[in-house]
């Protein structure tokens, strides 16, 4: 069957989906193996439960006309979400990056949302499932489509570009994550500017942030639009800019004041500001809308327990988004201050040497107490009579088990497989 006939049975649907967990009346199952399952087994429990059509690449699991047999699922969903993306053809914005991905995509669809009806990508699907789940997602009252896309290895991101065909891109920052998958940081910056290489040659347009030097060099000769606190010449330029602890901003004559925690926050809101004002969206809404935006899932939220103020920031880290969390951290004006902080994955070799350079920073620049968890900073454990070191998180209980924390205001962060967000419960 081809993908233009398989999309006319996909468009008859409500709604695709790859979880039976998930399915409703009238979905396109799409079965995808993994690496622990195969989901052609589920094609029937699908049909039971309501989907419509299932898609299956195992021929001992086709039960009826209602099963579309093809050689391989992944490529199948990959080349519809291809399709439907030309079919519909919506302006789409795509964005990746090494840290604030997440929180940017909420940032330019609550924006956005303003003035047009978007769709975002949802959570984080933003991989080689996740970004054709997306797209196949958007219908024909779609605007503008917000695509995330994320990587951690070369090739990726060209892959996520060829589906989705952005037209417009923004790479939020070039950064210390994913160094085992990219091969260290110049890996990193190869593969994220993979957009740009398919922007160029698509003669499509980035969004650009100049005080990033990098950035600023690799799109000299595109179609750019552009921000910046630095350079008045740009596109927007950002006025002022104050975080204690919440970003606030000035430009285009208006003051706005967010609940985003941190200066590194600010960049964040400065591109949605710019795609917003690119957009057509009038700058009262463009405030409104990111004065509305509350922050969740341990993205920079700040809790209250009892007397002490939390900025939870452990839904992930690496250490160019742990860098900046710390610097934001130091320069609070805010007293008792304490930091939590767990070892930072998929940094390959590097680990050691990234996770000491860490705690050679603290013991430069803070003055407060700093709990470390994991078993690479443990690897780097220094004297310092601030400095409190745990080879796991377990261990690290029994401390917070008998230990009682009054007026403390506080950072948590870790990568996603620390759980920092578990402290929470002792405080």
């Amino acid at each position: 069957m081809t993908i233009q006939n398989i999309h006319k049975l996909f468009l008859t649907c409500n709604k695709v989906s790859i979880d039976t967990r998930n399915i409703d009346n009238n979905s396109f199952f799409v079965a995808i193996k993994g690496e622990r399952f195969d989901a052609n087994t589920f094609a029937k429990e699908a049909l039971e439960k309501g989907a419509s059509f299932v898609l299956i690449d195992n021929p001992s699991n086709y039960i009826d006309d209602r099963t579309i047999l093809v050689e391989d699922s992944l490529k199948v969903l990959q080349e519809l979400a291809k399709y439907h993306r030309q079919f519909l053809q919506l302006p789409i914005v795509a964005l990746t990056g090494s840290n604030g991905k997440t929180t940017t995509k909420e940032l330019i669809n609550i924006v956005l949302s303003k003035k047009y009806k978007t769709k975002a990508t949802i959570g984080n699907l933003n991989n080689h499932i996740g970004v054709p789940l997306t797209l196949l997602s958007f219908t024909k009252e779609t605007e503008i489509g917000i695509v995330e896309m994320g990587a951690n290895h070369q090739k990726e991101i060209e892959l996520l570009c060829n589906i989705a065909q952005p037209d417009y891109g923004y790479i939020t920052n070039f950064g210390k994550a994913h160094l085992e998958g990219f091969g260290g940081v110049e890996g990193v910056i190869k593969g994220k500017s993979e957009m740009y290489i398919f922007l160029k040659e698509n003669n499509k347009s980035v969004f650009v942030n100049l005080d990033d030097e990098i950035q600023n060099t690799k799109t000299v000769d595109f179609n750019r639009i552009t921000f910046s606190q630095k350079a008045k010449n740009a596109t927007i330029f950002i006025e002022s800019v104050v975080a204690n602890p919440f970003v606030k901003i000035k430009t285009m004559g208006v003051e706005i004041n967010s609940n985003l925690i941190g200066l590194y926050n600010a960049t964040n809101i400065n591109a949605a500001i710019t795609i917003g004002n690119y957009f057509k969206v009038s700058t009262e809404d463009i405030k409104a809308a990111i004065e509305s935006y509350v922050p969740e899932n341990n993205r920079s939220q700040l809790i209250t327990k009892r007397t002490n103020e939390i900025i939870l920031d452990a839904y992930n880290a690496n250490p160019s988004s742990m860098k900046v969390a710390l610097e934001n951290f130091i320069q609070l004006d805010k007293k008792n201050k304490l930091v939590i902080i767990g070892d930072m994955y998929e940094l390959g070799v590097e680990s050691i040497e990234e996770h000491k350079a860490i705690v050679v920073f603290l013991n430069d620049y803070s003055s407060f107490e700093c709990h470390f968890v994991g078993k690479d900073f443990y690897a780097n454990k220094i004297h310092n009579a601030n400095f409190h070191f745990y080879s796991t998180f377990d261990e690290f209980t029994l401390y917070l088990s008998s230990t009682k924390f009054e007026h403390k205001t506080m950072l948590i962060k870790g990568s996603r497989g620390m759980a920092l967000e578990r402290t929470l419960d002792f405080l």
